[in-house]
């Protein structure tokens, strides 16, 4: 049997570029689908980042962007990840200060509708047969940055000598990229497709919208998530369209790329540990102590914070709760950034209490191995979460999440209440309502289990064996693909 030829489109992927969890799903998403029997290549902008491990350029394709502009298509080698890439080498869109999406004072850059309908037009064109070696069969494309592509290939599908599946994942339909309605006239489409059944959104151009409307399938990034995002409080405007296309939405829950992050065999971390030697965890705890400055207390409870600073992921019932932990004993230590005033406010604690809370505004990838390695919990107490991929580090490296009841938040952790320790099936900490009150509470369960060592213990090495790797969520994919296939025959 043939490999199923699948292209992954996205605008960035782990380790070349990384903004979130999106690049870590990118990056560990081709090889989970290698191992489940496909031919995955990757379509991606041409930041200086991919361009510098793009290796192996063998061919060159001319691609002529909707507005007239003549760019190229280069198909190579990434090292870092061994995997054939497309890469839209256009340094005049992608080749600029600052970040993928900002400018240098965290702008959207003016031209965005621009930036990202080119990867979607490339995607489509590669499905119509631009590169005569390999046509692929599926197109995978990921949030609004790579959306459109479904909008290009819905009305290039007379052009394909056979049937190209498209599937839409959404990661965060918080963010939409939506332009204003003169963009439209850059994109080359159809003028009927700016209508309420297409990328038309309250007289704005919506990019997820056209993701959502013209993809055969539609995933996100767990079932829970598939659901609330139907419903008005989650749906963010899109609610009703998702309720229509109900029947080709499904969730898939994340996974957690093992060779990346494993305690056992992390090199960015002080020492090695596993569920059945977990020693190594408490020389993590004090090495990140020294490191950070913080007191060298190997009893504290050390809470772990690697977040966005935004009033999504409900910082501000940290920051509420804080003081209580610190009287306590806790230690807290938080790695992100994101808004201004979460940034000054969080900078102000650790300010005010030197010994026991650290902050790190940015982002190191070997800053956060370490604190999962460190901390006892790791919070993640989101407004709403599609997914969350730090609950899943944290439940690898020991690290016991605390969260909110949402999402893949409640896919994937289970409270410790009595009847669940009892179980043997609890792994962390969930509170249900969205309040500082419901919030303190589940830090009392966190405080009142890490008295009792042996439960803790138990706990924790449960939470370390639960598998989290990409061997079944591929296996959905793949099942994903080929039955979108033979719907198109």
């Amino acid at each position: 049997m043939r490999a199923m030829k699948v292209l992954q489109v996205s605008a960035e992927i782990f380790p070349l570029l990384k903004t979130g969890g999106l690049a870590d799903i990118a990056g560990a998403m081709p090889g989970a689908l290698a191992a489940a029997g496909c031919e995955v290549r990757v379509l991606l902008p041409g930041f200086a980042s991919v361009l510098a491990d793009l290796k192996d350029a063998q061919e060159s394709m001319e691609l002529t962007a909707p507005w007239g502009q003549s760019l190229v298509l280069r198909r190579g080698r990434l090292a870092s990840l061994g995997l054939t890439a497309y890469v839209i080498d256009a340094p005049q869109l992608y080749r600029r200060p600052g970040g993928p999406y900002e400018d240098a004072r965290r702008r959207p850059h003016a031209d965005n509708h621009r930036r990202f309908a080119l990867l979607g037009f490339a995607a489509a064109e590669l499905a119509c047969g631009l590169d005569a070696d390999w046509w692929p069969q599926v197109v995978h494309s990921h949030d609004w940055h790579a959306a459109l592509a479904n909008a290009y290939m819905a009305f290039s599908r007379a052009r394909r000598a056979s049937p190209v599946a498209s599937v839409f994942t959404v990661h965060n339909l918080a963010y939409q990229g939506v332009f204003a309605p003169e963009s439209f006239a850059d994109l080359g489409l159809p003028v009927n497709a700016f209508a309420v059944d297409g990328l038309e959104y309250h007289g704005q151009v919506s990019f997820m919208k056209a993701g959502l409307y013209y993809a055969d399938r539609i995933t996100t990034v767990s079932p829970t998530y598939a659901r609330e995002i139907q419903a008005p409080e989650q749906g963010c405007g899109l609610d009703g369209l998702l309720r229509v296309r109900s029947e080709v939405l499904s969730g898939i829950l994340n996974a957690v790329d093992e060779s990346v992050w494993n305690p056992a065999r992390d090199p960015l971390i002080a020492a090695p540990f596993d569920a059945r030697r977990p020693a190594g965890k408490v020389l993590c705890k004090a090495a990140l102590q020294r490191e950070l400055g913080l007191a060298p207390r190997a009893d504290a409870m050390m809470f772990g914070v690697v977040s966005r600073l935004t009033e999504q992921k409900g910082l501000q019932l940290v920051l509420g709760g804080l003081d209580a932990m610190l009287e306590r004993g806790a230690q807290v230590v938080l790695l992100g950034s994101g808004e201004v005033a979460l940034e000054n406010a969080w900078r102000g604690c650790a300010r005010a209490h030197p010994d026991s809370v650290s902050v790190h505004i940015g982002y190191d990838e070997g800053l956060a191995h370490r604190i999962f390695a460190a901390s006892d919990v790791t919070l993640v107490p989101s407004r709403f979460e599609p997914c969350g991929l730090t609950q899943m580090y944290g439940l690898k490296y020991g690290s016991l999440p605390l969260v909110h009841r949402v999402g893949g938040l409640a896919d994937t952790v289970v409270d410790s209440t009595l009847e669940d320790l009892a179980e043997g099936r609890a792994n962390g900490f969930v509170f249900g309502e969205f309040t500082l009150e419901a919030f303190n509470r589940a830090v009392c369960r966190a405080f009142a289990l890490h008295r009792h060592r042996l439960h803790w213990n138990r706990v924790r090495a449960r939470a370390m064996r639960q598998p989290l790797g990409w061997e079944f969520a591929a296996q959905q994919y793949v099942a994903l693909y080929q039955s979108t296939l033979n719907s198109l025959q």
